[in-house]
């Protein structure tokens, strides 16, 4: 997802979704470490929509 989808979120489904992602995010890497992922550019993924949420979320607590 692009940062401005995230803007438009309220903090309570940011909330939800970075949850979601984390939680995905830990079942790749196990995944990863047991075998190679078909499609391994998902972890990357993954954890910059994470870091998209925390500076989505940082900018509404700022301003």
């Amino acid at each position: 997802m692009k940062a401005e989808e995230f803007r438009k979120m309220s903090e309570e489904d940011l909330a939800k979704k970075e949850a979601e992602l984390r939680e995905e995010l830990g079942n790749l890497s196990f995944q990863h470490q047991l075998r190679p992922l078909e499609d391994s550019s998902r972890l990357k993924k993954v954890k910059k929509d994470i870091a998209r949420i925390r500076t989505v979320v940082n900018e509404k607590s700022l301003g």
